[in-house]
This record gives C-alpha cells, sequence and structure tokens, in this order.
C-alpha cells in the first residue's frame, strides 16, 4: 500500500515544477522537509503508480505526465522554489538524509555540549566542522566560544577553500569517537518536587512546617503537590496503631474497601487489626464483593486518604515521623 507521503511526493513530482512550489510553500516546513527527503529518495516512479495517485488526488489526464521522475536535484529544485532564501535549513537536511554529509551525527547532539568537545581545537578545524553544518546549528556552536576564538574561526570559514575529503573523513571520525559517550547517554532529571519532598521527609517537623508554610504564601500549589509525594498510601504501615485508629474514625469504610484493593498485605493487616472485630469482617466482606477494580479509581481512593492523614497530621492529631514514633517515652 502507498503511504501518503510517497503520493504526496508523487503527485508533487507530476506538476511542473513552478506549480508543485507553489503547493510545497503551503505547507509546514516539518511537511516541506519529509515529502522534499520522500522526493529525492524516489528516483522514478513508474506510469501506473502515477497515474493511480493522480486520479486520487485530482481529476487529471493521467496519461501527460507519464514518466516523471525524482531524485535529489528535483526536491531542491522544489525546495528553493518553494522557501527561497529561507531555503538553506531545509536543503541541508535533505541533502543530509540522502548523502549522508560530512558530521551529520551532529545534529542529534546539543550545540552546547559540541561546544564543549571542540572548545580546545584548532580554530581551522571548527572552522571546518561548521562549513559543514547547517547555519542555525552553527551560529549556536559560535555563540558558545569566546569572543576571540570566534572571530578566529569566522576569519577560517570566510577564507576556507576546498578540503581534502581524507582530511574532513578524519576530523569527522576523531570527533565522532570522542562524542561516542554523549550521543548515547541517556540523561536524568535531578532536583524537581519529588527531591524536595525526601529531603523533606527526613527533616525535623519544625523545620518541615516552617519550610511549608513559608513557601506556601508564594506558591500553594507547590506545597499540595510536595505534600501529596511526602507522605504515599503505603506509608500508612509507618503509622502508631494509635495513630492509626484515628485516621479510621476519619475514613469511611467504603474508601478503605476500595483503597485497600491495591495494597500490601501488611498494609490490609495494619488497618484491619485496628478495628474491632465485627468492623474488620465487615470490610473484609465489602472488599470481596467489589471484585475486580480500575487501578486509576484505586489510586484515586488511596489519595483521598492520604490527604485526611495529611491534614490530621497539620492539626496536631497524628503524626507521620518515625523519629517521633520511636522516641522513647518515660513514666
Amino acid at each position: 500500500m502507498t503511504s501518503g507521503l510517497r503520493k504526496a511526493a508523487v503527485l508533487l513530482m507530476s506538476l511542473p515544477q513552478d506549480e508543485a512550489a507553489l503547493v510545497l510553500s503551503k505547507l509546514k516546513a516539518k511537511q516541506i522537509e519529509a515529502v522534499s527527503i520522500e522526493i529525492a529518495r524516489l528516483e522514478t516512479v513508474t506510469g501506473n503508480e502515477q497515474e493511480a495517485v493522480i486520479y486520487e488526488f485530482a481529476e487529471a489526464n493521467p496519461n501527460a505526465l507519464l514518466g516523471s521522475g525524482g531524485g535529489l536535484d528535483v526536491a531542491k529544485s522544489l525546495v528553493q522554489q518553494a522557501l527561497g532564501k529561507d531555503a538553506r535549513d531545509t536543503l541541508d537536511t535533505v541533502q543530509q538524509s540522502i548523502e549522508a554529509l560530512p558530521f551529520g551525527f551532529l545534529k542529534k547532539v546539543d550545540p552546547q555540549n559540541v561546544v564543549t568537545y571542540i572548545n580546545d581545537e584548532h580554530p581551522q578545524t571548527i572552522a571546518l566542522i561548521l562549513s559543514h553544518l547547517p547555519p542555525a546549528y552553527g551560529a549556536q556552536i559560535i555563540a558558545g566560544l569566546t569572543p576571540e576564538r570566534q572571530m578566529s574561526v569566522i576569519q577560517r570559514v570566510a577564507h576556507m577553500g576546498q578540503t581534502n575529503p581524507e582530511v574532513i573523513k578524519q576530523v569527522e571520525e576523531g570527533l565522532e569517537s570522542r562524542m561516542v559517550s554523549v550521543m548515547s547517554q541517556q540523561f536524568e532529571n535531578a532536583g524537581g518536587v519529588a527531591s524536595v519532598a525526601e529531603i523533606l521527609n527526613v527533616t525535623d517537623r519544625a523545620t518541615e512546617r516552617n519550610l511549608l508554610e513559608n513557601l506556601a504564601q508564594e506558591d500553594p500549589e507547590l506545597v499540595d503537590e510536595i505534600r501529596r509525594l511526602m507522605f504515599v498510601f503505603e506509608d500508612i504501615n509507618k503509622l502508631r496503631d494509635k495513630d492509626v485508629q484515628t485516621v479510621l474514625k476519619n475514613v469511611e469504610s467504603a474508601q478503605w474497601a476500595m483503597a485497600l484493593k491495591g495494597s500490601s498485605e501488611e498494609l490490609q493487616q495494619k488497618i484491619l487489626g485496628n478495628m474491632s472485630q465485627r468492623a474488620s469482617q465487615m470490610l473484609r466482606e465489602e472488599m470481596e464483593m467489589r471484585g475486580s477494580v480500575r487501578l486509576s479509581e484505586v489510586e484515586a481512593v488511596q489519595q483521598q486518604i492520604v490527604d485526611i492523614i495529611r491534614r490530621l497530621e497539620d492539626a496536631g492529631e497524628i503524626t507521620t515521623h518515625a523519629d517521633e514514633d520511636t522516641e522513647e517515652m518515660i513514666q
């Protein structure tokens, strides 16, 4: 089955270039790039395929345009006519996809990372690299250099003529070899709300309360998000029995029946063990009657209970801090 992208390429190839360029100019930059690459890859199209595409897209004489060809030159010509002076980056991308231009691997790397690796290179080497990159990408690299090196590199780019392909290949292979780690590295997020919650979880209660109260004056929504991450449903296991009993008084049996469906056996025993025998039996029966439930529904009810626990803690009725739980008591 012919893809939509191929059909678009065949149709454009079947039109006179000035008309095809006019159609192309109506597309978004990414669409122009994609269809231009497809045209460059096509080279030739059979009359039958062209006929079928033309019949599908418009009422036209299928015999008038048989035997049209594609190729890189056709793609370049269409892009140039469609985008005019703005065609450079798209032309570079199309050619990169077809001909594998030197330093093409850099398009997958953040320009600032490239600066780190080439900053100590000779200005002539940097100029050689920039000469083979799209202008917008090269501009970001130039911006990362010191003013002195910027001037030196630009001067060399301006005076650069033909370069031995072997030299280009050696520079490319050397740079790619040194940057292999940054190209394959997966970056992880540092910091964030989760980190704040983890820090506050091990902070003394007075400091935690002071920080959150002050932060709430500027960003109450952020405080709510932090609080949700500071105590999760399974953390109920860490509560003292008397605190669990306080929570039980503020949470309905139907909420427990839903929330405990996805919990550990340990937590279920923690809750059921702090109920009367009759209440415990009734809750077990209600849980069984519910049968299968959606995970999203279970998690929503669990969060409701967590919110209740946080409100009880703020009111001073319970504590979720382990250090306070284990503090030695004296008579």
